[in-house]
Order: structure tokens, then C-alpha cells, then sequence
């Protein structure tokens, strides 16, 4: 266990963030000193005391092991009535994770790719400061002094904002939109999951219901959009394809009569699961004006598919992509994870190697994530990680691997405890990326999200965010929305 406390109740988040980073086996606690006791038998094997006199103009703090002081840093920072910013290069924020982050390096030997940045957006500082009128060169020192950030992580920071500013061209004007509609059924639930997604077979008899739902807040919320411009479509889950084809043509007839489509630049339905992919589905999607899909392999090992909970094949994947193919789909994007349960280099080159046989558009190179609603968060509490870590020379396989097929880092984001301090990179050849991703990283427009679990987000002028979410739990949804399918509708009135 590591202790963390300060004298003042601020930045606990990001405290907690950057510790956990250095020591990801550990439980960390970050509380106000005085406030709470520590059991005497608890495992502490490091205790950070942090004074953040920041209005004195600088932070300090002991690093205690074993009853013995180790350490004593501290760094002048901006005071904070004088810090117009967080994210100015001296703020007390940016100041205390420098420190954190100085003595931490020194004490663990590790180096943390993305430094002190906790966010899950970290592409939206340099595509900010590209905006602004920042240089490569500007932006590059800026994110070294003020986040430690490496090198490497800059670079393709500064790439992606670049080639996301070009796809945004046409959808900030404040006129577009873009819908979302969650369908949170799967063939059966991965272990590394962590989303509310549901078995389909104990869903079977009730998924009509479920869409009559979804149609019961279509039919409030289109009025509202009539005159808006709708730039994106993306229907996700779960799995949207566990779906019969009579029932995605009936959603998708929904959407294309309520909304106009006329100048969707795509419309996206992941069908990630190989084995919920069929011919008649493709030949649904692909009627429908479907523009883009998923085909989702995770791994090319039978044996990793096997124990994460993946109920299909690789050549179950290799069927369905050709399939895709054949019904006519010239946009296919692939999932795969790295640091899969047992993985090794060796794996991953070979999932690449693979991969690039069957050349798809988009590739999409995941950092595993052990989220606390998944199984796979209880394995790691009673067994560690051992055998779960992505390396910095699987994510080179994988980068260098994606180049060599032709496709570009166009957006990315990451996510709490991932694997290695990481992150989640799509990649895309020519014009074939995905629209939706950037929007939803650079929040750019307004998302109308609808079905269960799904989160609304609405821009106002100013930039001003405001987000309204629907029940996790399908049948409150349900429920929810059988009595006042107006939920959405009021949130953009």
C-alpha cells in the first residue's frame, strides 16, 4: 500500500492517477492528513507527505519508507490566484505532478511514456496549442517541460492533431451532430469487458421491446434535429450484430426516416464479434447505407480467444472479414489488445503478421485496461498482473506493423489503469478513418446518444459541455423510457 497525504483537499485524482502509474500492484490512498486512520497491519511501503503552499508560491513533500524520511523535494510554482490556467507550464497542478514524478523516476527506475498526463485525452493539447498557432517545435517543448512527456509519445501526438484538424474540416461550424445508439447485447461477455453489455440469449425473447424503446426516443428527439446537420451515425454496444437482420433493418430504417442522413459523411455499425456476423446481416447493413464495420479479432491465437471468454475462432474472423468483403464493404476496421492474459512479443508480431494477409482499413491497437467491472479485475486481485503487461516492444510490432499496411494514427485515447501507462491508437489508411472517434476524442459537436447505458453530450456556445446519461441497467432503461421517453429530448430543448 502507498499513503498519500496533503494539507489540502485538491488534485486527488490526479495524485492518485500518477502514483498508481509507478506502482500499478498497489493500493493507493490520497487523503487530507488527519482525516482518516491507517489500519496498524496494513502493507504500507511508502508514505508521501505533500504541503501544497502553493500560495506561498511552491509544493513540498517527504517521502517516508519504513518510519525512515528517503526524500524532501520541493518546486516554486505560480501562485494559484495568479494561475489563470492549469495548463500553464508552472501551475501548482502541473508542478505537483512534476514533483511526484521526479522522485517517483528515481525511486522505481521507470519512465513513464506519457509522463505526468493522467487524461484520456492527451492528443487535445497539442491539437489546442496546434489551433492556437503553436509550431511542431512549440508544441514539442511545451509538452516536454510542462508534462515530461517522451519524445516519442510528442511526436505522435502532434501527428494525430494534425491529421484529425483535416478530418474535423466541415463539422465545427456548430451546425452538425453526430448519433449514437447503444445496443448492449453480446454472444457472451469477454473477461477483459467492463461494459454493461448482457448475454443475448437471456435477452432473446425481449430485444424487440428494447428497440421499440430506442424508436419511443427517436421519435421524441428528431424533431429537435430537423434542421441540423447530421455528420455521423454510429450504432455500438455490446455487440450490434447479436441483433437479427429483420431487426437491424427496422432500426436502421428508423434512423434513416426520423433523421436526415443526407449528408452523413458514415454510418458505422461495429459488428465485432466474428460470430455474431452473418451474410444476411452484412446484406441488411450494406442496403441500409451502412459505411463502415467492425471485425474484431482481439487476438490471432485460438488459445488467448479461448480464455478471455471470445466464443469464436480466428478462422471464425478470417470467414467473416472475406465475408464482409464479398457484401460489398470497403471500410472494415480491426480490433486487436495487447497484453492479453499470457501474450508475449512473439504473439502479438504474429496477430500483425496475420493481420496484414487480410489488410483491413482501419486497425485499431488496444492497451489492456483492467477495468474494475470486469472478470478479468478479479483475476488480478487474487493472482497480480503477471502475465498482462504491454510493452513498450509490443506497441513498436504493432505501430510499425500498421505503417507497414499503409495506415496513419488518426485519433487516440487512454484509459484509467492501462497497461504500461499506454494508450489506444486508431489507425487508418487514406480517407477511411472513422469520423466519430475524432468527434468524440476533440468533442467537437453535440452527440444525441440514445439506448441503454448510452451518454449524451451537448456543446454550447463558448465550448461548454454538459453530458445526461441513461440507465446502465437494460430493464430500468426499459422501464424508464416505456413510462417518459423524453429524457433526451428535454436535455436539448
Amino acid at each position: 500500500m502507498i499513503i498519500v497525504y496533503t494539507d489540502k483537499e485538491k488534485y486527488f485524482y490526479d495524485i492518485h492517477s500518477l502514483v498508481k502509474s509507478f506502482y500499478p500492484e498497489e493500493d493507493v490512498l490520497v487523503f487530507v492528513k488527519g482525516s482518516r486512520q491507517i489500519p496498524e497491519d496494513a502493507n504500507v511501503i511508502l508514505t508521501i507527505d505533500m504541503t501544497l503552499a502553493w500560495d506561498e508560491g511552491h509544493i513540498s513533500a517527504d517521502f517516508i519508507r519504513d518510519g525512515s524520511l528517503v526524500k524532501s523535494l520541493s518546486m516554486d510554482c505560480i501562485r494559484e490566484s495568479e494561475a489563470y490556467s492549469a495548463d500553464m507550464t508552472d501551475s501548482p497542478k502541473n508542478v505537483l505532478k512534476r514533483l511526484l514524478y521526479t522522485v517517483l523516476n528515481e525511486e522505481t527506475g521507470k519512465d513513464l511514456p506519457w509522463g505526468t498526463l493522467t487524461g484520456i485525452r492527451p492528443v487535445k493539447i497539442a491539437m489546442h496549442r496546434l489551433l492556437g498557432g503553436d509550431s511542431d517545435i512549440q508544441i514539442r517543448d511545451y509538452m516536454k517541460k510542462t508534462y515530461i512527456c517522451s519524445d516519442e509519445k510528442t511526436d505522435l501526438s502532434i501527428e494525430i492533431a494534425h491529421r484529425e484538424n483535416r478530418l474535423l474540416e466541415g463539422t465545427t461550424d456548430g451546425k452538425g451532430y453526430s448519433l449514437y445508439v447503444n445496443i448492449p447485447f453480446c454472444p457472451t461477455r469477454c473477461a477483459y469487458c467492463s461494459f454493461m453489455s448482457s448475454p443475448i440469449g437471456l435477452w432473446k425473447g425481449k430485444v424487440d421491446d428494447y428497440l421499440d424503446c430506442i424508436k419511443k426516443e427517436i421519435d421524441e428527439t428528431a424533431p429537435l434535429f430537423k434542421d441540423k446537420r447530421l455528420d455521423s451515425i454510429y450504432i455500438g454496444g455490446g455487440t450490434p450484430t447479436t441483433l437479427e437482420p429483420y431487426q437491424l433493418e427496422k432500426l436502421i430504417g428508423w434512423i434513416k426516416d426520423s433523421y436526415d442522413t443526407s449528408y452523413s459523411r458514415e454510418f458505422t455499425i461495429e459488428s465485432g464479434r466474428p460470430d455474431s456476423i452473418t451474410m444476411d446481416k452484412l446484406k441488411v447493413m450494406k442496403k441500409g447505407g451502412v459505411t463502415r464495420i467492425s471485425v474484431n479479432p482481439q487476438t490471432m491465437r485460438d488459445r488467448t480467444l479461448e480464455l478471455i471468454g471470445r466464443h469464436h475462432s480466428v478462422q471464425q474472423t478470417i470467414d467473416s472479414f472475406y465475408m464482409a468483403r464479398e457484401a460489398g464493404f470497403d471500410h472494415i476496421n480491426m480490433d486487436i489488445i495487447l497484453g492479453l492474459p499470457g501474450e508475449e512479443l512473439s504473439d502479438v508480431q504474429y496477430t500483425m503478421d496475420e493481420i496484414a494477409k487480410l489488410r483491413p482499413d482501419e486497425l485499431t491497437v488496444h492497451s489492456l485496461a483492467i477495468k474494475r467491472a470486469s472478470r478479468l479485475y478479479d483475476y488480478v486481485a487474487d493472482h497480480g498482473l503477471a502475465g498482462m503487461d504491454t510493452t513498450s516492444a509490443m506497441m513498436k510490432v504493432a505501430e510499425d506493423g500498421a505503417r507497414s499496411m499503409g495506415l496513419g494514427p488518426y485519433y487516440l485515447y487512454r484509459q484509467k489503469n492501462i497497461s504500461g501507462n499506454f494508450e489506444n491508437t486508431g489507425y487508418g489508411r487514406g480517407d477511411k478513418m472513422c469520423l466519430y472517434n475524432i468527434i468524440t476524442m476533440e468533442e467537437t459537436q453535440s452527440i444525441l446518444a440514445l439506448g441503454s447505458g448510452s451518454v449524451s453530450k451537448r456543446i454550447f456556445e463558448g465550448s461548454r459541455i454538459e453530458r445526461k446519461g441513461n440507465p446502465k441497467d437494460v430493464k430500468l432503461y426499459m422501464e424508464n423510457t416505456s413510462s417518459d421517453p423524453s429524457v433526451m429530448r428535454d436535455f436539448f430543448s
